[in-house]
C-alpha cells in the first residue's frame, strides 16, 4: 500500500486542481457583466467547423462579426491526451501502468497516441469542411496538405529523432519512422479523403433508413478505400511468409512462445521495417528487456501506419456526425454512444477478451485491427462525454487542457527537446522512492501546460 501512497496524494491534490480551476471561472461569469459572459462564453449552436483557428471567437468578437465558436471539446479532447503524454513520457511517477505494455495487452502509455490520431481525423473533417463551404479550391487543399505534411515529418526526423545525448550525429543508427513522421503522414492520407471525396451539403433522402446513416452512406468511396486498406494489413500480416517465421506470427519473438521463434519479433510487420530501415529504428522497443529480443522493432512502423489510417477515418466519422446533425446534439451523442459500442464488441469478440488468447491481440506496438477498434470505442465514449458536458450542457469549458490542446504541436515539441532539462526536469537524489520521480514528473506536466496558457493569453498559437 505504500507504493501508492504517492500515487494517491497526487490523485488528490490533482483534483482539488481540478476542482478549482471549474469552480473558478463559473463563480467570475456568474458574477460578470453580461458583455463579459457574451466574450468568455462564445458559445453557438452552430459548431466551428474549423477546429484549427485559435481565437475565432475573439475574432468574431472583434470584427464585429457573427461567426461560429470552435468546438471546445476537441481542444479539450486534444489538451487531455496532450497532457497525459508529456505525463508518460517524462516517466509516469516510475509507475507500471504509466509505461507502454511491453507487448500484449493496454496501459495508460498506450492510450494517447491513438486519441491524437483520432482527433487528427475529427479535425480534418471540420476543417475542410468550412474550408470547401468558402470555396477554398482543390489545389489550396493539396499546397495546405503537402506544405503541413512535410513540416510534420521533418520536425520528427530532424529533431525529435536525435538528441545530443546520443552523440555525433550518423545516419548509420538515426531513426527514420517516429511519431511525428506517423502523425503527417497520417493526416496526409486523411486529408486526401476529404478533399477529394466529401460531401459538405446534407442530402435530402427520400428513404427513411437511409437517412439514420447518411453520415455513413454520402462517403461510400472513402469506406471502399479504408477497406481495403484493412484487407491490405491484414493479408500482409497472416498471409506473408516470413523467412524461418511462421506464418501469421503476432508475438514479441525471444523468450516469448517458450523461445521456440526468438528472431521473429513482430512477424511480418517487423520483418518489414527491418527490410527497409535496417538498425534505423527505435533501440528500445518494449519488448526488449522483458523478452530479450536482440532484433529491432519500431512502434512506428509502416504495417501500423495502416491501421493509424483506419484509426484516422474512424476520427473522420465522429467530424462527419458533428456535420451532419449539428443542430441535433441528441443525435451525435447516440451515434457516438453507437459506435462506441459497435467498436467496442467487435474489439472483445478479435481479442475474446484477452490479454495473448484471441484471434487479434489487443497490441499497441502492432496497431493490431483490435487496438485499433478498441481505442475507437475509447475515444468515441470521451469525445462524446466532452462534447456534452462542454458543449451541449455548458458546465465546464475544458480548462485547464483547451490550452495545450490549442498549442499542441508547440507543447508537444518542446517536451521532447527541452523535457530532460532544468526546470522540467533535476537530477533525483531519491530513486528508490516514487515520491520524488512522481513529483518531477507532475511538474514539469504542469509546467508545460502553464506555458500553453500563457501563450493562450498572449494570442500565440504555433500553427504550420
Amino acid at each position: 500500500m505504500q507504493l501508492f501512497a504517492a500515487l494517491l496524494v497526487a490523485v488528490l491534490l490533482l483534483a482539488f486542481i481540478a476542482l478549482l480551476v471549474v469552480v473558478v471561472p463559473y463563480i467570475y461569469r456568474r458574477r460578470c457583466t453580461s458583455k463579459c459572459v457574451r466574450v468568455i462564453c462564445c458559445q453557438d449552436p452552430l459548431y466551428s467547423m474549423d477546429n484549427e483557428g485559435a481565437h475565432a471567437c475573439e475574432t468574431a468578437h472583434d470584427a464585429g462579426e457573427a461567426k461560429p465558436s470552435r468546438l471546445l471539446s476537441l481542444d479539450a479532447f486534444r489538451g487531455f491526451a496532450l497532457t497525459v503524454m508529456v505525463f508518460v513520457n517524462y516517466g509516469g511517477g516510475g509507475y507500471w501502468f504509466f509505461q507502454h505494455a511491453p507487448w500484449n495487452g493496454l496501459t495508460v502509455a498506450d492510450l494517447v497516441m491513438p486519441w491524437f490520431v483520432f482527433i487528427i481525423g475529427a479535425s480534418v473533417v471540420l476543417a475542410f469542411s468550412s474550408m470547401q463551404k468558402r470555396g477554398v479550391s482543390r489545389l489550396q487543399l493539396l499546397r495546405k496538405i503537402t506544405w503541413r505534411t512535410v513540416v510534420l515529418m521533418m520536425l520528427g526526423f530532424c529533431f525529435l529523432n536525435y538528441s545530443p545525448r546520443d552523440g555525433p550525429l550518423s545516419w548509420s543508427w538515426l531513426r527514420i519512422p517516429g511519431v511525428l513522421q506517423r502523425l503527417g503522414f497520417t493526416y496526409f492520407v486523411l486529408s486526401l479523403l476529404q478533399t477529394f471525396w466529401a460531401q459538405t451539403q446534407i442530402p435530402e433522402r427520400v428513404h427513411q433508413w437511409r437517412n439514420a446513416a447518411q453520415d455513413i452512406f454520402s462517403y461510400w468511396p472513402q469506406w471502399v478505400i479504408i477497406v481495403l486498406l484493412e484487407t491490405l494489413w491484414l493479408c500482409i500480416t497472416f498471409l506473408m511468409p516470413v523467412p524461418n517465421c511462421p506464418t501469421g506470427y503476432l508475438g514479441a519473438g525471444g523468450i516469448g512462445d517458450d523461445g521456440l521463434h526468438p528472431n521473429c519479433t513482430g512477424g511480418a510487420a517487423g520483418y518489414i521495417d527491418r527490410w527497409m530501415f535496417g538498425d534505423n529504428m527505435f533501440r528500445y522497443p518494449t519488448c526488449k528487456e522483458l523478452y530479450r529480443t536482440g532484433q529491432p522493432f519500431d512502434p512506428e512502423g509502416i504495417l501500423g501506419t495502416i491501421n493509424s489510417i483506419v484509426m484516422g477515418f474512424l476520427g473522420m466519422q465522429a467530424g462527419k456526425i458533428i456535420v451532419f446533425y449539428k443542430r441535433k446534439n441528441i443525435h451525435i451523442l447516440c451515434r457516438y454512444l453507437m459506435w462506441a459500442i459497435i467498436l467496442g464488441i467487435s474489439a472483445a469478440i478479435l481479442s475474446k477478451c484477452t490479454r495473448d488468447g484471441g484471434f487479434i491481440p489487443v497490441n499497441k506496438n502492432l496497431w493490431s485491427l483490435s487496438y485499433v477498434l478498441s481505442m475507437g470505442c475509447f475515444s468515441f465514449l470521451l469525445l462524446g462525454g466532452m462534447f456534452f458536458v462542454i458543449d451541449v450542457k455548458g458546465w465546464w469549458h475544458g480548462q485547464p487542457f483547451i490550452y495545450p490542446g490549442m498549442n499542441s504541436i508547440f507543447v508537444y515539441v518542446g517536451h521532447s527537446l527541452l523535457g530532460f532539462y532544468f526546470p522540467f526536469s533535476w537530477e533525483m537524489h531519491f530513486q528508490e522512492s516514487h515520491w520524488e520521480f512522481l513529483l518531477q514528473n507532475l511538474w514539469g506536466t504542469a509546467l508545460w501546460v502553464l506555458i500553453a496558457y500563457l501563450l493562450y493569453r498572449k494570442k500565440f498559437f504555433l500553427k504550420i
